[in-house]
């Protein structure tokens, strides 16, 4: 694999000049015309230039429709199977009978898995831009399952409103038999779930990298671009940043297999270079997907469970609690909300919600809620600009093959 990225380097090279009406242009104009679209590009942000992004990301959506279609018209055959299946499923799912109850559990588990599969997907797809699901959504029910688990001293929540709601069992359990595997058992379906869908999310620069690679073209993708030039220029760099990136590129390019698997399993916001590394250098597909899902689904989800199982479990919560008190002259102020939402979680998970509601968990519970707005606002922000940035990349892709053609 190393020999074949050095041929493709070598190629790379050879190639790094642009023929023009017959004519050689010097590579340093080249990229700097790149580095002047990709500045231009940039620019073309909803703060900056509102109108111009969104008629650009209007567009974009236009031509990403129309290339949707087209690939539809000409898989005709999987379109028709794809709509009489749909047919039966709706069918099986209206028509009344014996079946219902295996419908009606088959729909609640598919949904189940859906939501963190999808939230998981959200969470590593954009290369490096997606929304942080882990934090605004599986670590608070983590956290949430923690709590109630050590509360109830039971983890059989009644079903429904598990998982939606969480409320004690009316046979409550005896104190001090909650167990961390208990707690991590009653919560697998959801992480996993989720590492699967961010081990799906991770496939997308795989995918680019090894087309850019087989077809010669190149990518329309800055971070790929990036990935070449540090190849080019990987025996001069300084950086910190740019060793951490030839750091994870070498391990994954040299052990395969068990290098994706390590960068995988734990915490790694460089994992997206991974991806573009094994597309590159022609990695198989399932060595790649097998090593990330085991790593993302299994190791790096069991390592985020327990660590947040551990951080909200009952002494760690008091000592926080405890600890926030201490701090001289804001600690009482600031230890009171805390209290008050905690007390108020009690009576929710002992059906005493009806007695009323603090105002600490009003306090808090607004302050995430707008937390989760604001992270989800500017996620789709994000998108939004990145779309309209991807159209003006077409203008200037087309504009340069007009150049050339004159």
């Amino acid at each position: 694999m190393a020999e074949n990225g050095k041929n493709c380097d070598q190629r790379r090279v050879a190639m790094n000049k642009e023929q023009y009406n017959g004519n050689f242009t010097d590579p340093s104009s080249v990229n700097e015309k790149k580095r002047r679209d990709r500045e231009e590009r940039q620019n073309i942000v909803l703060w900056r230039q509102p109108l111009i992004t969104l008629q650009y990301f209007s567009l974009e959506i236009l031509v990403i429709l129309k290339e949707w279609t087209s690939k539809l018209w000409h898989r005709q055959s999987i379109v028709v199977s794809f709509l009489l299946l749909l047919a039966v499923l709706i069918a099986t799912y209206y028509v009344e009978g014996a079946h219902q109850q295996y419908v009606q559990r088959i729909e609640k588990q598919f949904l189940l898995y859906a939501y963190w599969i999808g939230l998981g997907i959200l969470s590593s797809v954009g290369l490096g831009t997606g929304l942080h699901t882990f934090l605004l959504y599986l670590g608070p029910h983590i956290a949430s399952v923690t709590l109630a688990a050590y509360e109830c001293n039971s983890v059989n929540f009644p079903e429904p409103p598990y998982p939606d709601q969480i409320i004690c069992p009316d046979e409550e359990g005896i104190e001090g038999t909650i167990s961390l595997w208990s707690i991590i058992s009653k919560v697998r379906i959801e992480a996993c779930m989720w590492g699967i869908g961010t081990a799906i999310g991770e496939l997308p620069p795989y995918f680019m990298a090894r087309a850019a690679r087989l077809s010669g073209a190149e990518p329309d993708d800055e971070e790929y671009q990036e990935f070449e030039e540090m190849l080019e220029h990987a025996e001069t760099a300084q950086d910190f940043a740019s060793r951490a990136k030839l750091a994870v590129q070498n391990l994954v390019q040299k052990v395969g297999f068990f290098g994706i698997l390590a960068c995988a399993s734990i915490p790694n916001p460089l994992f997206d270079l991974a991806g573009i590394t094994c597309g590159h250098f022609l990695v198989p597909f399932w060595t790649f997907f097998g090593a990330t899902l085991i790593g993302k689904a299994i190791i790096k989800m069991h390592i985020q469970k327990i660590f947040v199982i551990i951080t909200f479990s009952k002494h760690i919560v008091e000592q926080m609690v405890a600890f926030i008190g201490a701090v001289p002259g804001v600690g009482p102020s600031l230890q009171k909300p805390f209290q008050e939402y905690l007390e108020a979680q009690r009576q929710k998970l002992h059906h005493k919600s009806e007695m009323g509601t603090p105002q600490g968990e009003n306090w808090l519970s607004w302050m995430f809620e707008k937390l989760v707005v604001v992270m989800v606002c500017y996620f789709i922000l994000s998108i939004i600009n990145s779309m309209a940035q991807s159209y003006a990349k077409r203008m200037q892709q087309r504009l340069n093959s007009e150049e050339k053609t004159k």
